[in-house]
């Protein structure tokens, strides 16, 4: 079983069409292969595919490269996938299966508290977030205890996170939303009349999408026309 680094947090008939989804997703990536495969739900509410097959090795990697996984250890200096869960003047909690808590000193994407770098950043909750877990003088002096994960001493964003995360505020501008799936979130803007407003919609998580706007469109403009549709955290990214 391979647990994906994404959650399954809505419920009701929008667990089902999430489920749903998550099938696809699965079915997009390991549907070629000599493999039979089940999707279901942690009891943390992460999504899990359980695999058994002739190619049952190769799909759990292809899953994993894809969605990142949820380990149950964690090794110094390694990059790991958490959701993000909450914010606070001191920093970013993320879930990678255990509790793992980033300084503000450690974020490194600029100026500004947490809370407005959330902003910022157009960062909603569940997001998933790619991390390094302990710093390099851990990995030198074999320190990377488990109390780094309540005080977040030694855990920083990955590079190539921050690059991605910057990279966004020199584009076009973005809407991002959670609880809801690519598909709910297409149609959500065609039914506000905004499909020629936008260039995609792209997959941040299972239920977190991030809709690439045109260069002519105003992102609040955007996030205004849809926030009546969708039950969702929605923020914007503006360049």
């Amino acid at each position: 079983m391979v647990v994906l680094a994404t959650k399954v947090y809505v419920q009701g008939e929008a667990r089902e069409r999430a489920l749903d989804a998550l099938r696809s997703l699965a079915d997009n990536a390991v549907g070629d292969l000599e493999v039979e495969y089940t999707v279901g739900v942690r009891h943390d509410e992460f999504a899990t595919v359980t695999l058994e097959g002739d190619d049952e090795v190769v799909a759990r990697n292809l899953l994993r490269e894809e969605y990142g996984e949820i380990t149950p250890e964690f090794e110094a200096g390694e990059t790991y996938v958490g959701t993000l869960e909450g914010w606070d003047e001191e920093g970013f909690v993320l879930d990678a299966g255990e509790r793992v808590r980033i300084r503000a000193s450690e974020l490194g994407l600029g100026q500004g508290t947490p809370i407005q770098i959330v902003e910022r950043f157009g960062l909603v909750q569940h997001m998933p977030l790619r991390f390094v877990y302990g710093d390099q003088a851990d990995v030198d002096d074999g320190h990377a205890d488990g109390d780094a994960d309540e005080d977040g001493g030694s855990h920083r964003l990955a590079d190539a996170e921050r690059d991605r995360l910057y990279e966004w505020t020199r584009g076009s501008g973005r809407v991002n939303v959670n609880s809801a799936t690519r598909g709910e979130v297409r149609a959500t803007v065609n039914r506000a009349g905004h499909a020629r407003d936008i260039v995609t919609v792209e997959r941040l998580g299972l239920l977190e999408q991030s809709v690439v706007c045109k260069d002519e469109t105003d992102p609040p403009g955007l996030l205004a026309a849809v926030g009546d549709y969708l039950p969702a955290e929605i923020r914007c990214v503006i360049p």
